[in-house]
């Protein structure tokens, strides 16, 4: 009797074939992705709707690696209203922060690309642009000036050989060269003292170790600033730091975003912070959103197991529990998908059409939409 192979096993000339057959589709992106003149016609579009800054449809995000294809955006649609602020929330895996690189375009490339879908950038003049077709050398003045990232960590995305002033410098001069040195470092020094730090040119001089974490997370958010943008992705801006610290960063951005008139993509695990700062919510799991609404929706109302599975998963001030909640089971193997509901196997609340293929979108009111077999009779009676 032959014995079974261990899940998840793979030969190496099973690899071999997997990795031969990424090569070829992924040197087709990277072939159609570094052309050098492309006409405008393959990346101008327009908004659905105009109030939005960002508009994303369909969008597919996958990375070919050895093992198989893992698609960690797999079908992702919302909008960001201009001057709001939506909050992106879900475990880590869900697709959030390679949702947010999408928009960057830095996704680490050639693995990484995006397949399928639109990212709709409103330019103003009734222009946009559709980010998953936008050539590199357009990308470079969209970056910065249009959307801009405070990512994660500050302690890996700052230079740690360099000066924080020579940092935001580069910025600000890649962006505008007209400007002369003497402007650019006004500019940098004005840019520090927006964030709130003292000492603005002592800081300048000063190497990212010589800062502390919320000094440092706070020169993160002058670099993405720096150019005015229209869009700022918050990247778990509040990781690490202590409370009193986070509550800072957190008035610092609502204040700004306020200041330069932006809209805020709020990626955090943190549902205290999402009911803080966001207008709307958005939440994912597996790649997929679950359910989006107003804040007030998904905090008053939330729909799907997995959002009220979140919900019971915080902590209450006053209530004591000798556990706390936890949502059973495991998130499902991203390279082999089922073909079902991904929060099947996890949830505690199934119903009978939960064995059928993986449920549409549904609206439950103007604002709430939610991915669950459990509402499709309330959802149905709705648009009757």
């Amino acid at each position: 009797m032959a014995k079974k192979k261990p899940e998840g096993y793979l030969s190496a000339k099973e690899s071999r074939r997997i990795s031969r057959e990424n090569r070829k589709i992924t040197n087709e992106f990277e072939k159609k992705r570094k052309r050098k003149s492309v006409p405008e016609e393959e990346y101008v579009t327009v908004m659905k709707d105009e109030g939005n800054v960002l508009e994303i449809d369909n969008l597919h995000t996958y990375f070919f690696t050895d093992a198989g294809t893992v698609k960690s955006v797999n079908g992702v649609s919302f909008e960001v209203p201009v001057g709001k602020t939506v909050g992106v929330v879900g475990e880590s895996g869900c697709g959030k922060s390679v949702t947010s690189l999408s928009i960057m375009q830095l996704v680490q490339r050639p693995q990484g690309q995006t397949v399928d879908g639109e990212i709709r950038l409103n330019m103003g003049d009734g222009k946009a642009y559709n980010i998953v077709n936008t050539p590199n050398y357009k990308m470079q003045g969209i970056r910065g000036n249009y959307v801009s990232m405070i990512f994660q960590e500050p302690m890996t995305s700052l230079n740690p050989v360099f000066r924080i002033g020579d940092q935001i410098d580069e910025v600000i001069a890649l962006h505008n060269p007209e400007m002369s040195k003497e402007d650019v470092r006004k500019k940098t020094i004005e840019m520090i003292e927006l964030v709130g730090i003292a000492n603005s040119e002592g800081v300048a001089r000063m190497y990212p170790h010589e800062l502390s974490g919320g000094m440092r997370q706070r020169i993160c958010i002058a670099i993405g600033l720096a150019c005015n943008p229209k869009l700022i992705i918050a990247d778990e801006p509040t990781t690490a730091l202590d409370v009193t610290i986070q509550a800072q960063i957190l008035d610092l951005l609502r204040e700004l975003k306020d200041k330069i008139n932006s809209s805020i993509m709020l990626i955090t695990h943190d549902l205290g912070v999402i009911a803080e700062m966001a207008d709307y919510v958005v939440v994912m799991y597996a790649g997929r959103v679950v359910e989006k609404g107003t804040a007030t929706d998904i905090f008053k109302n939330p729909c799907h197991p997995y959002t009220i599975g979140l919900m019971n998963s915080k902590p209450v001030v006053g209530k004591k529990v000798d556990r706390l909640y936890s949502i059973p089971g495991k998130v499902p193997n991203p390279i082999d998908m089922p073909n079902y509901c991904f929060f099947k196997d996890r949830c505690e609340m199934c119903v009978e059409g939960c064995a059928g293929a993986y449920p549409e979108m549904v609206k439950l009111s103007d604002t709430h939409y939610v991915s669950c077999y459990r509402h499709y009779d309330n959802a149905q009676k709705e648009e009757k």
